[in-house]
């Protein structure tokens, strides 16, 4: 069983009142609003010690590809020029996942 099949597993084990579609959800199996969730990622962000923003993910996945017209795709651009900006500007080192 993978991990994302593990996580979803325990979400689904956690007693509560009712059952719930959300994948992102409270302990009572509310959805999160995005001000809750905002507060956990940088909460989490602050934790590990580390510096980047949701938008920072995006890019990176982008900057991933290898592929120029799969990255346009991903990013929704429609502009050749933007994704070349976007892409160029967030390239970075690559490094080994920790997982």
């Amino acid at each position: 069983m993978g991990e994302l099949a593990q996580v979803i597993e325990r979400i689904n084990a956690r007693p509560r009142e009712r059952l719930s579609a959300y994948l992102i959800q409270d302990d009572n199996g509310r959805p999160l609003s995005m001000l809750a969730l905002r507060g956990r990622f940088d909460k989490a962000r602050k934790a590990a010690g580390v510096a980047f923003q949701f938008r920072d993910i995006r890019a990176k996945i982008a900057s991933d590809t290898g592929d120029f017209a799969h990255s346009q795709v991903l990013l929704g651009h429609k502009n050749r020029d933007m994704t070349e900006h976007y892409v160029r500007q967030h390239i970075g080192q690559r490094v080994k996942p920790l997982r």
